[in-house]
Parts: structure tokens; C-alpha cells; sequence
């Protein structure tokens, strides 16, 4: 036996299925998938039709909490839901309880974390990480090692530059008075964010703002604007042009 496909697992006419593969129970895949070589797709998972798996990828993996975790261990997380049309790349993990809109490409080797919402079109690069609790907008890049940190959120069209780094803890793991105030980022729509750039928690980066590569954000970015530098300070306006109602995108 080179699979196991569950009894009660359904899958689509024109899906094909891998050697090695697990699919577990209650599972459902659309028509027209094809799920790789030593592919996990946990309990209850559910996938559109001509949704792609490549080898090595989970899906649907329940998280698992160290003692000193802060977040408490979740119960009866909802099963992973995958839109029609996504791509996932070779040893890829997502986490139970994510919602995964239409056409969303997630690259070689990241990691989408519990609780995560991505919207349709959106392209998580290689070895990215979104941690739990984060809603991603439509169309936006997150580029190779990226780290969106917990309790972030980010808007529509946002473009994220490789290596940049999201925070969410002022305190560094240290004193309770750190529960008071762990807070991710927000970036509102349009907003991009340059390489190797670094957000502290709770920080806004505005509508159509600019943060240079290898800025330090320590103060709220306001829209339109360019900042650069560490720690981040104004340069200019982002030109007039390059504003999301200028593109024709829809």
C-alpha cells in the first residue's frame, strides 16, 4: 500500500493522488487536485477544486503548545478550508483553523500558523512565516523569509520585501506587564515595506505609506508617506503615481 485515503474521505473526479500520501478522515477535495508524494491532509480538511499540494506538504496540522507558551492549547480547532484554484509548494505547513482564499500561492517551505485568514490572490513567499491570529488581505506579496508576527493584520494590495521582520512583544519576554500591551502590526492597504525592515509591536503603517529597506518602525507611519531610516523618520510623500487608486487594479 503506497497511500492512505480514508474510507469516508471524498475526492473529486479528476484529482490525483501521490505515493505516500495521508488523507485522513473527512476530508474533502474538489475535482481536477493534485496532491504530491508524502502529503499530509488532516482530519476534516477541506480543499477546493484544482487546488495543487506539492510533496512533503501539510495540511490541516493541529498546533501543539510548549508549557511556557502564552497562548493557551485550543480545543476543537475548525478544520483548514482551501479555496478553489491555491498552489502549495514543496514541504509547506498549514495549521488547522485557516481560512485560505482563491488562487493564493503559498511558496516552497512556509508556514501558515492556526487561526490565520488569507484572502484571494495573495502569494506567501518561500519560507515565510505567518503566525496565528493573522488576517491577510487579497493580493498582497509577502516575499521569501518574511515574518508576519501574531495578532498582525494586513490589508489589500500590500507588498511585504524579503527578510522583514514583525514584532509583538516590547518587553521581550520578560515581566507581566507585557500581556498588557502585546499587540502585532497593522498595515493598512497598499501599504509596502521594504527589505530587511523591522516593525515594533503595535505599530500602524498607513494606506499607501512607504518603509524604506532596513528601517526600524518605532512610531505610527502615516498614509502616503515615505519613511526611512532607524529609527524611521519622514522622507517624503510616495509620488502621486504610485498610489493604489492610480493603478487600474480592481
Amino acid at each position: 500500500m503506497t497511500q492512505f485515503i480514508a474510507d469516508n474521505a471524498k475526492i473529486g473526479e479528476g484529482s490525483v493522488v501521490g505515493h505516500f500520501t495521508v488523507i485522513e478522515e473527512d476530508v474533502q477535495i474538489g475535482k481536477d487536485c493534485r496532491i504530491g508524494h508524502n502529503v499530509v491532509i488532516h482530519a476534516g480538511s477541506i480543499l477546493g477544486d484544482h487546488v495543487r499540494v506539492d510533496d512533503c506538504t501539510v495540511i490541516g496540522k493541529q498546533p501543539m503548545r510548549s508549557k511556557r507558551s502564552i497562548f493557551k492549547d485550543e480545543k476543537g480547532l475548525a478544520p483548514a478550508r482551501i479555496a478553489d484554484g491555491c498552489m502549495f509548494g514543496a514541504q509547506v505547513v498549514v495549521y488547522a483553523g485557516c481560512k485560505i482564499g482563491a488562487h493564493v500561492l503559498v511558496a516552497d517551505g512556509a508556514a501558515v500558523r492556526e487561526n490565520v485568514v488569507i484572502g484571494e490572490y495573495t502569494i506567501i513567499g518561500r519560507n515565510a512565516t505567518v503566525e496565528n491570529f493573522c488576517k491577510i488581505g487579497k493580493k498582497c506579496k509577502l516575499e521569501t523569509n518574511c515574518y508576519i508576527t501574531a495578532y498582525s493584520e494586513l490589508g489589500d494590495y500590500c507588498f511585504i520585501a524579503p527578510g522583514v521582520h514583525t514584532t509583538n512583544d516590547n518587553y521581550l519576554g520578560r515581566t507581566e506587564e507585557r500581556f498588557k500591551h502585546f499587540k502585532g502590526v497593522t498595515i493598512k492597504n497598499g501599504g509596502r515595506i521594504g527589505g530587511n525592515a523591522i516593525i515594533l509591536p503595535g505599530k500602524t503603517i498607513g494606506e499607501d505609506a512607504v518603509v524604506a529597506a532596513g528601517a526600524v518602525v518605532t512610531k505610527d507611519v502615516p498614509p502616503g508617506v515615505i519613511v526611512v531610516g532607524s529609527p524611521a523618520k519622514y522622507f517624503r510623500d510616495v509620488p502621486e503615481e504610485q498610489l493604489l487608486k492610480n493603478q487600474g487594479w480592481e
